[in-house]
């Protein structure tokens, strides 16, 4: 998939969140005052911060496909990591926003059993927060972006706080208007949870964490495939984005001229990159071989 077909795929994902949050915020806050369902109401202010996260998403979608530039070598793919950061702070500010809200509703000795309205309401906003959730995810599996898929987390959140939030309300309708705000409580320990999760996710990526060891091994694999390449090792990746840098280090027959273990060292970057169109680039440094300390090469057998 080009750049350009990604983009275009991660603006529509984001629109569609953008505009379904608008208006399930708008439905929720309604009833939720309407109906005197803190639990509701709490879902609304969910479904608010989904709004922001999604045009912050949006944005750095935007961003992260920008050119690299005489500032930016490597290019702008860690705008996304960013966001997704932003995002998970965004949802664990709002979770502790309205877990405090409902504990204050639950010291009330008035609470009150909110009207049987805000129960549609809920079912309304399961059913469309894990269509959006499957439909973002899916997207941003697919284009391999880390914010979008952490904007998706923010949607099925959502579709579970309103799960938290049908109980209460049904309990509260029943008599037990005490589940009402409990449910709020329960709704903001999901979503911190959640924001708490996605952060780590982005710091590790920020930290230049590895490609997973499947990655690791298709490219040492590729790499000792090409006729010349006698050992392979310090084989390094760091992902940008969706995209994956490589250094290694390959080891040739040390009588060949430099010319030919050039041509060997180009050879392996061409099947890499023609083979595995996730990574961007790859710097190959070449040895003579035997090196007099291989302890850590990959030779082929």
């Amino acid at each position: 998939m080009n750049e350009n077909d990604r983009l275009s795929l991660g603006k529509k994902a984001s629109w569609i969140g953008i505009i379904g949050n608008i208006l399930l915020t708008a439905l929720k806050a309604i009833i939720g005052f309407i109906s005197g369902s803190t639990a509701m109401v709490a879902d609304a202010l969910h479904s608010g911060s989904d709004i922001v996260a999604t045009t912050i998403v949006l944005h750095g979608i935007k961003i992260s496909h920008r050119p690299p530039d005489q500032e930016h070598h490597y290019g702008h793919g860690k705008a996304e990591s960013i966001v997704a950061k932003i995002i998970a702070i965004i949802l664990m500010i709002t979770g502790m926003g309205i877990g405090l809200s409902a504990y204050h509703s639950l010291k009330s000795p008035n609470l009150t059993s909110p009207d049987a309205i805000a129960i549609w309401a809920a079912v309304l906003s399961i059913v469309v927060k894990e269509w959006m959730y499957r439909y973002t995810v899916k997207i941003g599996e697919r284009i391999e972006s880390q914010a979008l898929v952490a904007d998706a987390w923010h949607h099925r959140t959502d579709a579970f706080s309103s799960i938290a939030a049908l109980i209460g309300i049904t309990g509260a309708v029943l008599g037990y208007p005490i589940l009402d705000p409990i449910a709020g409580i329960i709704v903001a320990f999901m979503i911190v949870k959640a924001g708490f999760s996605i952060y780590l996710d982005a710091i590790n990526e920020l930290m230049d964490t590895a490609p997973s060891k499947e990655v690791m091994d298709r490219i040492k694999k590729t790499t000792l495939s090409v006729d010349g390449v006698r050992s392979v090792h310090k084989i390094r990746a760091r992902k940008n984005g969706n995209q994956i840098y490589v250094d290694l280090v390959i080891c040739v027959d040390k009588y060949i001229t430099v010319e030919k273990g050039h041509q060997f060292a180009a050879q392996a970057k061409y099947n890499i990159l023609n083979t595995m169109p996730n990574i961007k680039d790859v710097v190959i440094h070449v040895d003579p071989y035997p090196l007099e300390d291989n302890d850590h090469s990959q030779e082929k057998r």
